[in-house]
């Protein structure tokens, strides 16, 4: 099935101004002025007054759902089709949190492999929380050579929930992920769940000065929980490292706010993505870690900390959506099949209205959502 956006505003992220789009099954087959076909089945979307952008990549999504840590009444449900094509991610990458005894690598596994058979392109984590990592194979390095869909692994530091690891066990970790990374050519993150803490940062500091594996395996995430852990980040990005903000963070550290006070370094921007944590447990806890507070994670905030930072804070396009876009995906070692509309490219387009909102989803060049309406659910939504 072909398709052509025609007159539109492109942006690839970067600004191309008004351009035709053409795709052909599931990729970008030709952006360019005016381009005119004449075939029976090719699908015309009218791109006037409308922007597009590539498709929203959240790297952090509980996909089999989060929580559970107020006991299995807690426990959130698993991510449907139409929540993420409603909130414009056409890549997603799923991961366990806290609970890795009633949820395993198996069962986000098939989850990935089920939403990627509704048209979403999907990539897991393995590990959880807890050290030694939950795997599928018995091997973090196994894992992500020889499952297509794993591109890295979890753990958790500097939280009361986590495994109190040590210098050594995290290099073992960020070891393996790299050689599996360079077996699987994958990226072999390691996405670090950064607890309340003061040791985090000091723990990374510690391997990449003992070790000589690169500053680019970690992805240190939910940075902005605090601002001491924030400024520790800052610092760190300065460095030549990288950091994950999470949208569903509070004011003033959500992450509109926190990169618009960045634009003097504006250079560090490509060190930073945004990711929703979506479908996981947001818990508060008293000072003696009694659990006072529990709810669940909307995806809706990758987009708004998006639309904010045009609306609010003056940000030109091309640069609002590198967060959720290119940043991400050449992190994930995706780019430019990711995270770009270029000729070559996978045909994930959004198309915006101009008070931002997302009307269009396009995903693996298949219309999931037009003009506002869903056109495609997950089997058990029908």
């Amino acid at each position: 099935m072909m398709k052509l956006i025609k007159n539109v505003h492109l942006f690839t992220p970067e600004d191309e101004g008004e351009k035709d789009i053409l795709i052909c099954f599931n990729k970008i087959m030709k952006i360019d002025k005016n381009i005119s076909l004449e075939f029976d089945d090719l699908e015309i979307i009218e791109g006037d007054n409308l922007i597009a952008i590539p498709g929203y990549i959240d790297q952090h999504v509980h996909i089999t759902g989060g929580g559970g840590e107020a006991g299995f009444k807690t426990r959130v449900p698993e991510v449907q089709l139409s929540q993420l094509i409603q909130n414009g991610i056409t890549t997603t990458v799923g991961l366990l949190g806290t609970d890795a005894v009633t949820r395993n690598i198996e069962s986000l596994l098939g989850k990935a492999k089920a939403l990627k058979e509704e048209g979403i392109s999907t990539y897991i984590l393995t590990g959880a929380y807890e050290y030694p990592s939950p795997t599928l194979t018995g091997s973090i390095k196994k894992d992500i050579a020889l499952i297509d869909e794993i591109i890295g692994v979890k753990i958790a530091i500097s939280d009361h929930r986590d495994s109190c690891i040590n210098p050594k066990e995290l290099a073992s970790i960020a070891s393996a992920a790299r050689v599996g990374g360079m077996l699987g050519n994958k990226a072999g993150i390691v996405t670090l769940h950064m607890g309340d803490g003061d040791q985090g940062f000091k723990l990374i500091a510690t391997v990449l000065e003992q070790t000589e594996i690169p500053i680019k395996h970690f992805m240190p995430t939910h940075v902005n929980r605090n601002p001491k852990l924030l400024e520790r980040g800052l610092d760190y990005i300065k460095k030549g490292g990288f950091i994950d903000l999470s949208t569903c963070d509070e004011k003033p550290l959500m992450p509109a706010n926190v990169v618009a006070t960045m634009v003097e370094d504006d250079e560090l921007f490509s060190n930073i993505t945004f990711s929703s944590d979506g479908n996981g447990s947001v818990s508060k806890y008293d000072a003696e870690g009694n659990l006072i507070a529990i709810g669940a994670i909307s995806l809706e905030a990758l987009h708004n900390q998006t639309k904010k930072l045009i609306q609010d804070h003056g940000f030109e396009v091309s640069k609002a959506i590198q967060f959720t876009t290119c940043n991400v995906a050449k992190r994930l070692n995706l780019f430019p099949k990711k995270g770009s509309i270029r000729e070559g490219s996978d045909a994930d387009v959004l198309l915006l209205n101009a008070e931002c909102e997302i009307i269009t989803v396009i995903a693996q060049g298949k219309t999931m959502m037009q003009n506002g309406e869903l056109l495609v659910k997950g089997i058990y939504e029908q």
